[in-house]
């Protein structure tokens, strides 16, 4: 090998730091609120660790927008003579939710509150 040239040669790989917006993370962890969400295929999208999105999440966990609310309901009790007034739900009727993410679901007026919650849970996504 004494007297060969050959040359060396080297790569630098220089990774460089992606720097977020504490707008753009705060999107991110709103995309990844929902309840039927795989973290993992959020992070990949955008490029990321699963593990930096379970830290953002938990850095901006009471400033994340929520994905669901809740609003008032009123519902008509019956009038003093007995008769249901004219707005009280009977089991033969619907209830209409409209959500968030602007989809409407119609559910039986009678439905098991249970029921109700477990299956928004998996609308709302």
């Amino acid at each position: 090998m004494s007297g060969d040239e050959f040359a060396r040669r080297f790569e630098v790989v220089a990774e460089i730091r992606r720097r977020w917006l504490r707008e753009e993370k705060l999107a991110i962890v709103e995309e990844a609120s929902g309840p039927c969400v795989n973290i993992s295929a959020v992070a990949r999208r955008h490029g990321i660790k699963p593990a930096l999105l379970y830290r953002w999440r938990k850095e901006f966990g009471s400033e994340a927008p929520s994905s669901m609310s809740l609003v008032p309901v009123v519902v008509d009790e019956p009038g003093d003579d007995g008769a249901p007034s004219s707005a009280a739900f009977e089991l033969n009727h619907t209830i209409e939710i409209t959500l968030a993410n602007s989809r409407t679901i119609k559910v039986p007026a009678g439905i098991d509150p249970l029921a109700l919650k477990r299956l928004l849970a998996t609308i709302d996504s």
